[in-house]
């Protein structure tokens, strides 16, 4: 198959791999979006995919904004191991480190918004889970990053654009590319979008991460520091291959019971059944 071209309104035509963007426009799925570029360097070759156009145009109704510099996102979603297939490529290094910065300023106010009397620990444990890796691979999941992002011929037959580390990546540099395309408010405004429910997000990833945690935050206010108790039932096997059972009670109540390999991991299986018993009884 031959390379496909990209036309406009007869501004330039210009085949998708060993894409040059130019003072002018250029077609994005079926809508016309004005480019104007800063130079004239390659900036992607070659294009694996070759609707990317398309893909991109529904890309953008997907994440909720419209770039006004089409270059941004086509940097923020370039993997740096395209400069396998051109060393002058451009690549989204950058940008994730601006990204990260930008993404960790909108969650903090957002959490102060939300949580006005809640103390400067508790918040940057919040803030981490919503910006820790594995979060923002499944966010670029339900963004669409995946069926979007650019990778080396060599990377993509490896699955590389699937990588958890490789979304991340993503995210963070779409975040610094919308931030560069229109400012702080929109940016911050698109992002939140992504994230919904913070409040929910957070409960969910703190019974995931640190249940222990979340469950001694719901006890505590109405039972005091010592209400919770952690029980070895059992500790079996080998030293190379222990088994631990744990209970967890509310003074002399159980509330569940746990196993793992280690103790720890055997109280935190058992927190979270506290926690989805406690749900249960609407506490």
């Amino acid at each position: 198959m031959g390379p496909i071209s990209a036309t406009c309104c007869g501004c330039w035509e210009q085949p998708w791999d060993g894409l040059h963007l130019r003072s002018g426009c250029f077609t994005l799925g079926c809508g016309v979006i004005r480019a104007q570029a800063r130079d004239r360097r390659r900036v992607h070759r070659p294009i694996v995919m070759p609707d990317l156009p398309a893909r991109l145009h529904a890309f953008e109704e997907r994440i909720g904004h419209r770039f006004r510099d089409p270059d941004l996102l086509l940097r923020a979603l370039s993997h740096p191991s395209i400069l396998q297939d051109d060393a002058e490529a451009t690549h989204n290094q950058r940008l994730e480190f601006l990204g990260d910065a930008v993404l960790q300023l909108i969650l903090t106010e957002k959490l102060m918004e939300l949580f006005p009397t809640e103390r400067e620990g508790v918040l940057t444990r919040r803030r981490a889970a919503l910006t820790r890796g594995v979060f923002l691979a499944e966010l670029a999941h339900e963004l669409g990053v995946p069926n979007v992002l650019q990778v080396s011929t060599a990377e993509r037959a490896n699955r590389g654009h699937l990588r958890p580390g490789a979304l991340e990546d993503a995210v963070e540099a779409l975040v610094a590319a919308i931030f560069l395309d229109v400012g702080w408010e929109q940016t911050r405004d698109v992002v939140l979008g992504w994230y919904g429910d913070i409040a929910m997000r957070i409960e969910q990833l703190e019974n995931e991460i640190n249940p222990k945690g979340r469950l001694q935050e719901i006890v505590q206010p109405r039972h005091g520091n010592g209400a919770l108790r952690y029980i070895t039932l059992r500790a079996e096997g080998p030293p190379h291959d222990r088994h631990f059972a744990v209970e967890v009670r509310l003074f002399d109540r159980p509330l569940g019971q746990g196993e793992g390999r280690s103790k720890k991991s055997a109280e935190e299986a058992a927190a979270r059944i506290a926690l989805k018993t406690l749900e249960t009884e609407g506490v």
